[in-house]
């Protein structure tokens, strides 16, 4: 079992930055690659990043590739979701994920997932 809580999430203006964090409770943290999610009211929950177990290979939406960065630390067991350049309709619930195999793509690959924290992009 892994539990996993997102924090970072709040309001900033168009062109700001933020910081997700998400802190997993597993100590075979290191064994799972992880991701990142949105989404809205109304839409399904879509990829955003992900970043492998061994940090070697990330991936990224066309959406938002060279504006986030997707890293983690595994001594700390915590996956960031570094954002900038916030445009409006970055605007969502933003979910981390645990996936043990299959494509990172994919949310049925993950196993496990945190609450998600709310990113609001606005004048």
């Amino acid at each position: 079992q892994v539990q996993l809580v997102e924090s970072g999430g709040g309001l900033v203006q168009p062109g700001g930055s933020l910081r997700l964090s998400c802190a997993a409770s597993a100590r075979t943290f290191s064994s799972y690659a992880m991701g990142w999610f949105r989404q809205v009211p109304g839409k399904e929950r879509e990829f955003v990043a992900a970043i492998s177990s061994s940090r070697s290979r990330t991936y990224y939406a066309d959406s938002v590739k060279g504006r986030f960065t997707i890293a983690r630390d595994n001594a700390k067991r915590t996956v960031y979701l570094q954002m900038n350049s916030l445009r409006p309709e970055d605007t969502a619930v933003y979910y981390c994920a645990a996936n043990r195999s299959g494509s990172f793509y994919y949310r049925v690959s993950y196993n496990y997932w945190g609450q998600g924290t709310q990113v609001t992009v606005s004048s």
